[in-house]
């Protein structure tokens, strides 16, 4: 950002009272959230297209951001949902021949607040301190309102996530040389999840979170994927409860991110809040029948407590090589396996998306059997 137009003040203030004081980009107003940081050194315009940071105040940890700009093609959903955009320097002067728009304009477009000009290395390490945090981003003076501000940002809790982010109904991706057909869950699903199956031959119905199974068996598809999406997985008791039915029908099933641990919870697991999260382009993952290690990109609060998982039920194929935490899961009485990172990663890194060709591949030979 130019040092000759910084913009209006902006304010981040913490559930602690700590105040970060900055210039204003995007939308002017309030706005309370969970704050997180991103480590991605790009992927921006993906993460603020990501419905899995519903409720949530982003914060990217790499100090330039908006250096190629914004275009639609790259949009991870319809709109944003995030609470708050958090960036050391800001790009006003986008250089990418692709490039149809800049970040402070994509901000006011969805009405998103932004602050510039904050030292994002103190704030991150506050975080990885203390844990994820609640706070507030706003344009107006914040010192002021502070008791007012505190005791909201005390009181503020994301809840109904799923319910928000989710299609109303239906919607169907044709893909040419349609080979199989697969529902596609939407708890706040990322676009490219929906491309790579289309690429790899698969017709996609693109059904809403509350779908149930006999509306799933009626459709009879050859395949499920259940996607990501934002909050507390174990809100969504309806949804744990309806997946408990589809799992019986034994239809091949994949699941990321948030379809992961809700597949765990509906099959007797048990779910817990990481102090800071996973997110960013560069966590490190053991794929143990593998033997090998793939840079994976994450974005989660919570995760699947692995010694919660029944051994005759399923077993743990996926351990994050940092802090040990379940990454995956394998199940043995349904043809069914889950991830914690995202496969179908844009902008990358694109080391695991061998697990859609697994996902085709069981697909493939369950049409065989049957």
């Amino acid at each position: 950002m130019s040092l000759f137009n910084m913009g209006d003040k902006a304010y981040l203030m913490l559930a602690d009272g700590t105040v970060f004081e900055g210039y204003s980009f995007g939308a002017k107003g309030t706005s309370f959230g969970e704050i997180v940081f991103a480590t991605g050194m790009t992927g921006y315009e993906e993460t603020l297209s990501d419905p899995s940071y519903y409720g949530q105040i982003v914060t990217q940890t790499f100090p330039l951001i908006g250096n190629y700009g914004v275009n639609d093609e790259d949009y991870e959903s319809k709109t944003s949902v995030v609470s708050g955009y958090v960036v050391r320097e800001w790009c006003n002067a986008p250089s990418n021949f692709r490039c149809e728009g800049n970040v402070d304009e994509f901000l006011k477009k969805h009405n998103i607040i932004g602050i510039h000009s904050i030292d994002t290395r103190c704030l991150t390490r506050i975080i990885r301190e203390h844990g994820v945090m609640n706070g507030v981003i706003t344009t107006e003076n914040v010192y002021e309102k502070k008791d007012e501000f505190l005791k909201k940002i005390s009181e503020f809790k994301i809840v109904n996530a799923v319910k928000s982010v989710t299609v109303k109904e239906q919607e169907f991706f044709k893909a040419d040389n349609a080979k199989y057909n697969v529902a596609l869950f939407d708890f706040g699903y990322k676009f490219n999840i929906r491309r790579e199956l289309v690429k790899r031959g698969c017709n996609v119905t693109v059904v809403p979170a509350d779908t149930t199974a006999e509306q799933i068996k009626a459709l009879a598809p050859d395949g499920i994927m259940l996607s990501n999406g934002p909050g507390d997985p174990a809100e969504n008791v309806e949804v744990i409860a309806n997946l408990r039915e589809v799992n019986k029908l034994g239809i091949p099933t994949f699941g990321i991110c948030l379809g992961h641990q809700l597949t765990a919870l509906a099959n007797g697991a048990k779910t817990e809040k990481l102090k800071y999260g996973h997110r960013g382009a560069n966590q490190p993952v053991i794929d143990i029948a593998l033997d090998k290690t793939f840079v994976t990109s994450q974005n989660h609060g919570y995760a699947v407590v692995s010694d919660s998982i029944d051994p005759s039920v399923g077993e743990v194929s996926h351990k994050n090589a940092n802090d040990g935490t379940c990454e995956g899961v394998r199940y043995k009485s349904f043809p069914c396996f889950t991830v914690q990172f995202h496969p179908e990663a844009c902008g990358g890194p694109h080391d695991t998306a061998y697990l859609f060709d697994e996902f085709i591949d069981m697909i493939k030979k369950n049409k065989e059997d049957n």
